[in-house]
């Protein structure tokens, strides 16, 4: 999964941050900066977890508060289930 598949979920499950251009540079911004609160980002990784046949770590997620974290979080479980 990269930025642009992510972004586009992000719209799909939470609609557009006020304010904030997720075309641009976001992986290191806040998700609160971007304008999605918790319950937007579980939304998003409900979504994913379906969309991709994937469970994340929870503790994870809770923990990833930019985008290139919960990046990071969904591809590792992707990774991880790929060698099984």
């Amino acid at each position: 999964m990269d930025i642009a598949d992510l972004t586009a979920l992000l719209r799909e499950c939470a609609g557009e941050g006020e304010g904030v251009d997720l075309d641009g540079d976001v992986l290191d911004t806040l998700f609160v900066d971007l304008g999605y609160d918790s319950l937007a980002v579980l939304q998003t990784t409900g979504r994913i977890e379906r969309d991709y046949d994937v469970v994340l770590d929870e503790e994870a997620v809770d923990e990833a508060e930019t985008p290139r974290a919960l990046l990071e979080t969904v591809n590792r479980a992707l990774s991880a289930r790929a060698r099984v």
